[in-house]
């Protein structure tokens, strides 16, 4: 079974991460954070899948456990002899995936309960009287895009629908739902953590382009982002509940965002096959793993206890 283990746990996030860096800039950017961030989940729950199978082969070598199951001990242990510690491994994985994963579902509960009823207006913009510069949006039933009287000030009438329009991207292309997925993939595997990152600078580079298509304007998108990403450093607002989806939410990406903005736009499509590929790939040997599982216990099952 080790084999099972060395592919969907080892090797298939490691390509998915080596791929995801090949591809970050040459694909469509709200094309590939949709790619990336079901990659990165497809790969995160094959990878859980054979800890979870793993681990219940690390249980089934317990000599009261294979009593009670009817199979012999012995012989689940002798399937993993050259790498004994496999199992026990994946079930101390597993363990920490769940809990990790339990608070990070904990925490973005209280994110959104602490939004949940601040915003009474019945415009979706809503501009807040906070002299700090700052705009996010807030993803629910509607949706609200939360711009600081300290932004609005800074920015002229063009530069301010630049900043909306960007928000009302995040909105409507579910931008924090992808994010969202790409963090718990993270959780899930530490080395799927860069392709949340990927995630999280496409899909602002995906809300920049929908801002540009609204205004008509790339370089005036991208000044209006830097404009307000230099006057925001050092000036962050508290968000209520957290940064959900900001302008600028990483300001080490924001020099990247701008310069695409200023360069010809892309439209590659076919090379996001490979991701897509991968997954399934290793979907395909999770399957496996699992039947593997079943059919060594059955097999021990014969041998007796």
């Amino acid at each position: 079974m080790f084999d099972h283990f060395a592919w969907s746990v080892l090797a298939t996030p490691v390509l998915v991460l080596v791929v995801s860096w090949l591809l970050v800039d040459r694909l469509r950017p709200d094309l590939a954070a949709r790619v990336f961030a079901g990659s990165a989940v497809v790969a995160a729950a094959a990878s859980t899948v054979n800890l979870a199978a793993f681990a219940l082969k690390a249980l089934a070598e317990l000599p009261v456990v294979a009593s009670w199951g009817g199979w012999s001990h012995q012989r689940v242990v002798d399937d993993t002899a050259h790498v004994p510690w496999v199992s026990w491994v994946s079930l101390g994985w597993l363990i920490a995936v769940v809990i990790l994963g339990t608070r990070a579902w904990l925490v973005r509960r209280r994110q959104f309960r602490a939004v949940s009823g601040d915003w009474t207006d019945s415009d979706d913009v809503v501009v807040i009287d906070d002299p700090r510069v700052d705009a996010f949006a807030v993803p629910g039933r509607p949706g609200r895009i939360v711009v600081t009287a300290g932004l609005s000030e800074l920015l002229d009438d063009r530069q301010f629908r630049a900043v909306v329009a960007h928000e009302r991207a995040h909105l409507d292309g579910g931008h924090h739902r992808l994010v969202w997925w790409a963090r718990i993939a993270a959780v899930a595997h530490p080395l799927l953590r860069p392709v949340a990152r990927q995630v999280e600078y496409l899909v602002e580079r995906a809300a920049d382009e929908a801002a540009a298509e609204v205004i008509g304007d790339r370089e005036q998108v991208g000044r209006a982002i830097g404009h307000a990403a230099l006057a925001a450093s050092g000036s962050r607002a508290e968000r209520p509940g957290g940064a959900l989806m900001a302008l600028g939410a990483s300001p080490g990406i924001v020099p990247r965002r701008v310069a695409a903005l200023f360069a010809p736009g892309r439209g590659g499509r076919w090379s996001g096959v490979l991701l897509p590929l991968l997954a399934v790939g290793t979907v395909v040997w999770t399957g496996e793993c699992v039947y593997d599982l079943f059919e060594l216990l059955s097999l021990a099952g014969w041998d007796g206890p």
